[in-house]
């Protein structure tokens, strides 16, 4: 009976002792009472109580800001330790929206693992600081966004052409100067691109220019030439308050990312749809090949310097990137995620994306080859090739565009090659729209200074020479490269249903005559060495001849 009784009394008191030690840790010793209890104002300490963010339209609950005091409504003025500061200025009120919309984590946790997300199985968690305007992305799909070139080349002309003694942008400019120029006489353009650039801001600039005799007008502003004006315009209007998210977007589009994965469903297929890839759970991605830290973070970065590595039989290549562009693609991928919210939460920008197809990329010829093209065929369209993998041609050779007509430039980017990892591109199926087709068409011909192809096809057909000794004249000579069969080894396809649909006769003559220049393709019009001798005009109708024949077995 004793023993029972001390049994019961000692199992009491551990009880008691546990239910006090909880109510201790519960009531003073919780980290977000410690920092509450250590913030104050000019009045004094602050009240320490469970503080929290409620929006009920979008079944959000979030409690970060009982430890971000800060942040929370009415608390912007704190004194104490970094965990109490403000949050940064934004277009919008951060309370309107809550924490986790833009950040990730877990808006109900009160314990900085659980919070953040960085506990097992918890599937959403919080984007890293560094990388915070990826949030962004959750709601807004910034629009027009050119290539990094464009971009930079823009944000260049704004600084020569002085603009920033008057305005600020990103945090930079509209400081006082000697003699009284400058001193933010202008508005801020930080958030140009979404409240709207006007129009007629040059004309009105202009001539506030000629009226002026003295002052910042006189001294920091002139007459701006029309295609740099162009230029700064589009840079200012990719002014939207995320800087360096546009700027990884803008990267983003000078790779030919989009050659290969869709967004919003433009782009190719050979690589999985990248929509909604910031939304990844990083619990279900395999880090076996992926050394250092398991986050989803290291995984997109590390794929992007071994992609074939990290992910075993990945087709995509080993770019070269160098490691602030990696930096900036891991940003542009955390950003690619969709918020759930109502409609009447939607951004502007997110409407026109989603409800009118306006276009996340600048529909400008170099933009669009940037995006969809430079990562096969090089930024400049010099061709690439890259291991394990049929060549990719140059597709800005003086040579090629000055006997490809602008209708088969666009009819091999509308239908593609089959067989090849060059996919169609019309709009049913790449997504891209006659007139952007035509755009691309445009900005080869500017890349390659051939304004118009120098030989015109009379008639699509009208070879007739003989096929027996075009079939050994290209088994002599074209095979290597070509394929006994035309299907490419070292060169490009010409057993392709679209090219010999498409290509003239005259087309193939003048190929096979001119030759590339700077490719291994030779001209056979004049002896180039003993392996590639010169064959005359009859023989190459020959030739031409014998690869029609591909196109009659495949009727």
């Amino acid at each position: 009976m004793n023993k029972n009784k001390h049994l019961l009394l000692w199992s009491s008191l551990g009880v008691l002792a546990l239910l006090v030690a909880a109510a201790v840790e519960e009531n003073f010793l919780k980290t977000w009472r410690r920092i509450q209890a250590s913030a104050s104002t000019a009045q004094g300490p602050i009240d320490v109580h469970l503080r929290q963010i409620v929006v009920p339209d979008l079944k959000v609950t979030d409690r970060c800001v009982s430890c971000h005091v800060g942040m929370a409504p009415g608390m912007a003025d704190l004194q104490g330790g970094p965990v109490l500061a403000a949050h940064k200025p934004m277009v919008h009120d951060p309370n309107e929206f809550g924490c986790t919309v833009c950040h990730g984590g877990q808006g109900l946790a009160t314990e900085q693992a659980d919070a953040h997300g960085e506990v097992r199985f918890w599937p959403e968690p919080m984007i890293p600081t560094r990388y915070a305007s990826a949030g962004c992305g959750a709601c807004h799909s910034h629009l027009r966004v050119t290539d990094l070139g464009q971009m930079r080349e823009g944000r260049n002309l704004v600084e020569r052409y002085d603009c920033l003694a008057c305005h600020r942008i990103d945090g930079r400019g509209g400081t006082l100067r000697p003699g009284g120029a400058g001193g933010m006489e202008g508005p801020d353009l930080s958030h140009v691109g979404i409240t709207g650039l006007d129009p007629d801001w040059y004309q009105e600039h202009l001539a506030q220019y000629e009226k002026a005799e003295t002052g910042p007008w006189k001294h920091s502003f002139g007459p701006v030439d029309d295609k740099d004006r162009q230029a700064m315009e589009g840079f200012l209007k990719s002014r939207v308050g995320a800087s360096e998210l546009i700027e990884a977007k803008a990267l983003f589009h000078s790779l030919g990312c989009r050659g290969c994965h869709k967004i919003q469903g433009v782009g190719g297929d050979d690589g999985p749809d990248l929509t909604r890839f910031g939304e990844r759970d990083p619990h279900l991605l395999d880090f076996s090949h992926v050394p250092g830290e398991h986050t989803f973070v290291h995984w997109i970065a590390e794929h992007f310097r071994w992609p074939a590595k990290v992910v075993a039989g990945s087709k995509m290549p080993d770019l070269g990137l160098t490691e602030p562009q990696i930096d900036k693609l891991t940003l542009y991928m955390l950003s690619l995620r969709q918020s759930h919210f109502p409609e009447a939460y939607w951004p502007k920008d997110r409407i026109l994306v989603e409800r009118f197809r306006e276009r996340e990329f600048a529909t400008d010829g170099a933009t669009l080859f940037g995006t969809f093209c430079a990562a096969c065929h090089g930024p400049a369209g010099e061709g690439r090739r890259f291991p394990e993998s049929s060549p990719f041609p140059s597709v800005a050779n003086p040579d090629f565009l000055a006997v490809a007509s602008d209708d088969f430039l666009a009819e091999t980017i509308r239908r593609g090659r089959p067989g090849r990892r060059m996919p169609a591109w019309n709009e049913a199926e790449g997504g891209l729209r006659d007139g952007e087709i035509a755009e691309v068409v445009a900005h080869l011909r500017r890349m390659a200074g051939v304004d118009k192809p120098e030989v015109v096809s009379p008639r699509p057909r009208w070879v007739q020479a003989g096929v027996d000794p075009g079939r050994r004249l290209y088994a002599a000579h074209c095979a290597g490269c070509h394929g006994a069969q035309g299907d490419g080894v070292e060169a490009p396809a010409l057993n392709n249903p679209i090219l010999l649909s498409t290509a003239t006769d005259t087309y193939l003559l003048e190929t096979i005559r001119r030759g590339r220049r700077g490719t291994a393709m030779p001209g056979f019009a004049a002896p180039s060495s003993p392996a590639y001798p010169a064959l005359s005009p009859t023989d190459i109708e020959s030739i031409v001849a014998f690869i029609r024949t591909w196109e009659d077995s495949s009727k």
